[in-house]
This record gives C-alpha cells, structure tokens and sequence, in this order.
C-alpha cells in the first residue's frame, strides 16, 4: 500500500491560521448552516479550551505539527483519501450533540456535550498514534480519562466490555453514502481496558478544541491500540456483557481483531507492522510493542496469545 506524506506546504504558508478559520465560518454561514450559531464563545473549532492543565503523560517525542494532524486523517464517514476528511466534514454540526450512556449501568444518562467538558478537568497528553498501515503521528491530545465517567455510570456485574459508536448521519458525513464499511461506526474495548487511566476521551488537540477531520466534538483514543481503536465523534457508549462485534471486524477478521494491541511480530496479512514512518519523517523507525506503552498496560493481557488474540 502505498503511504503518501502530507504535502509540505502547510496552510500557514497559504492563508493566517485565524483567516482561514474564519473565511471557513463565513462559508457555512452563508450556505445556510447554523451549527456555529449554537456554539458557545470559545468551543469553536480552533478556539483555546479554557482550564487546561498539564499531564504526567507527556512523551519525550517532538509533536506532530498542528498543520499535518488535521490534514492527514482515516476518518471514512467523510472518505476514504486521507485528505477528504479536511475536505469534507465542514458539513458536521457539533452543537448541539449528546451522548447516551446506556446499557448495564446503574445510572444511565444522556449526556450535552458541554456537561461532558465540565465532567472532569481537561489536561493535554502527548500521545503516539499509531495506523495499522504503518504511519504514526505523535499528538497533543486534550480531554479527560474514560475511566471519570464510567465511575459516574455505576457498570453492573454484567459490564464485561465498552461499546462505543460513531453518528450515523450520511448528511452530515458523506462517506457514510458508501458501503465501504457497515455503518454506524461501532468500536468495543473490555472492561479494564476502558478504566485504564491512559484511555483518553479528547475534546481538543494543541490546547484547541477538537477539529471535525479528527473526530469533533469528542472522541476516544486508546494510545496502545492501533489507530481504528479510538472511535470519533462518538453518540452512544453502551455497556454490554458480550463481546461487540467492531465495524473493521465484520469488514475484515482476517486484518483487524478485537483488540488491536500495536505488536510487531504480527503482521497485517498485506504489509509488514515491523517499522512505521513518522508522519515528516523520511526513513522509518522501528513499531514498539503496545507502541511504546508496554510498562503500563502489558499486565492486562497476561497469558494471553497476542498472535491469537489480535
């Protein structure tokens, strides 16, 4: 499979950050949109999030600049190029927007989204992401642990596994026309895996709020996983006994398992994991086992078959 770099011309060479943003809310505006109208002062994208405070979980790694993270995307409910979700997610409405928590908790909510904002305090981690094709990108993610509001929840006995999905709205998200996967987006994560204090539910990037090309308004990000993990712009986290069949599951059991741990003796069947290029970079480094995170969280699949269980 062929990996393109990001162009490297950046769009503050093009047109100032602050115009570009603010001709592409001129734009909707005038084209009848009145998602930005319903936004509060400061949550627009672009916009600093207030309160942000600094985490523990900071790689020594350079971050990935600001330009190549929203430019360079999986996001298929927008396309398939990696450039489309960019293009194309102008149309996604971020106010207003709930998400549902449901299923085996004693307390089941409908969550605002600015409710979520104040659930817990907002801190930046760095964070490695890392595509199952075989690039990487090192991100300052903003948001809180998942961990904060599944305590708030109250999990049964019988929460075994974390369901979460993506808004279905073809409208809205025009890749989701195409039958390239079985939409909605659903993605799962056991129990302990979600309770894990580096799973990530991010509301913003660079201090910023969350661009719609990379999973506005908020999204998970399991940063020991490969990159489908991290379900985007998420409507229902549902608690459930049995194990969810995920959306790259049904697309390919083959390619992508249930757990996704980023390990490099197991290949995808069409190109090795063993090495991955650093978005701007040019020669390839070597894939770390959990990518990177192996200290942390390799106690959660002692005894496992990680070539079984994948």
């Amino acid at each position: 499979m062929l990996i393109k770099k990001p162009s490297d011309i950046k769009l503050s060479e093009i047109t100032p950050r602050e115009l570009f943003y603010g001709r592409r809310r001129f734009l909707q505006l005038a084209a009848g949109a009145s998602a930005l109208a319903l936004v509060p002062p400061g949550l627009a994208a672009g916009e600093k999030l207030p309160d942000v405070r600094k985490s523990d979980y900071v790689l020594p790694d350079k971050a990935t600049p600001y330009e190549d993270i929203t430019r360079y995307n999986n996001f298929y409910e927008f396309g398939t190029d990696k450039e489309a979700p960019a293009q194309r997610s102008g149309s996604l409405k971020t106010r207003p927007w709930t998400v549902a928590v449901e299923g085996e908790v004693r307390k089941p909510k409908i969550y605002d989204i600015d409710e979520l904002l104040k659930l817990a305090p907002l801190e930046e981690r760095v964070y490695r992401l890392r595509c199952v094709e075989a690039w990487s990108m090192v991100v300052p993610w903003v948001g809180f642990p998942l961990g904060e509001l599944i305590k708030r929840a109250e999990p049964t006995g019988n929460a075994k596994f974390v369901a979460f999905t993506t808004l279905l709205d073809p409208e809205q998200m025009p890749g989701q026309r195409s039958a390239v996967l079985d939409w909605p987006y659903v993605e799962g994560l056991r129990m302990d895996e979600a309770m894990h204090p580096l799973t990530l539910l991010a509301v913003g990037l660079y201090g910023e709020v969350l661009p719609k090309q990379n999973g506005a308004p908020i999204r998970l990000v399991v940063p020991w996983k490969y990159g489908f993990k991290s379900a985007k712009s998420i409507v229902r986290i549902r608690f459930v006994e049995k194990q969810p069949v995920s959306t790259w599951m049904k697309a390919g059991t083959r390619e992508y398992g249930f757990y996704a741990n980023v390990n490099p003796e197991v290949d995808h069947p069409r190109w090795s994991q063993a090495k991955e290029r650093r978005i701007g970079e040019f020669f390839k480094r070597p894939t770390l086992p959990f990518n990177g995170y192996g200290n942390q969280v390799a106690q959660l699949y002692a005894g496992m078959d990680l070539r079984k269980f994948f």
